[in-house]
């Protein structure tokens, strides 16, 4: 015979439960803010003791996915999608590999958002990275300090997330800049002189200002050629 059997994943009691809940609020279109049934019943239903549900119970709670009230129950929460995320966005926690591929993504998500830049910018929202732009050029460190430089690259570009209106976008871009600072100083030991793409930000306002959603993700792309061309 050809085909082989796939191996058994070891799985707990404890996370078959899990699973399980999990399917029945599926199934039965449980939304937040509904009231799950409590353990007494669930243990019944699932035929399993009741410190197994509450094992499982507390698991689903630190997803996010259910919340306990005082004296009412158990009920479906909104899960916080970041929130574990967020826990381990640490450089020290996670492996090169790991920051590299986080670090790609904040390419991709630089490039990619310029539609809703251009869907949701103000006159204001010009002003202020114009605002940033005009420092940047006028602060004598930038030519020879990194820290410096680094400070106003996270500013500006930080502002793009903020522009973007997407709060998702704009707390996920927060818990990136400990992944970005670390890769941005590990570019610079590599070169005495780290590499500027041809487009600056006062090019990227100006692209804003009067240019098209196009016209800005490919001057991005350019803006972003040097950390694009280590890729590999």
């Amino acid at each position: 015979m050809s085909s082989k059997i796939k191996p058994i994943k070891s799985v707990s009691l404890v996370e078959q439960v899990e699973q399980r809940i999990l399917e029945f609020l599926k199934e039965n279109r449980f939304k937040s803010g509904d009231s799950l049934p409590g353990e007494i019943e669930l243990a019944e239903n699932l035929g399993v003791s009741r410190n197994i549900v509450r094992e499982s119970l507390s698991r689903l709670r630190m997803l996010g996915v259910v919340e306990s009230k005082k004296r009412k129950g158990m009920f479906i929460a909104e899960p916080d999608i970041l929130s574990g995320i967020e826990r381990i966005m640490d450089p020290d926690l996670l492996g090169e590999e790991a920051m590299q591929h986080i670090f790609e993504l904040r390419l991709v998500l630089e490039v990619g958002m310029s539609e809703l830049l251009f869907i949701r910018k103000k006159d204001s929202d010009i002003v202020k990275l114009q605002e940033i732009v005009d420092r940047e050029a006028n602060d004598p460190l930038c030519k020879t300090d990194l820290q410096t430089r680094l400070a106003y690259e996270i500013e500006f570009h930080s502002y793009l997330y903020k522009m973007s209106g997407n709060g998702t976008l704009n707390r996920f871009q927060s818990m990136l800049l400990p992944v970005f600072h670390f890769m941005m100083q590990q570019e610079s030991k590599a070169a005495a002189e780290p590499k500027r793409g041809s487009i600056s930000h006062n090019d990227l306002v100006e692209t804003l200002r009067n240019g098209t959603a196009y016209e800005f993700r490919e001057n991005m792309r350019n803006h972003l050629t040097p950390h694009f061309s280590k890729l590999s």
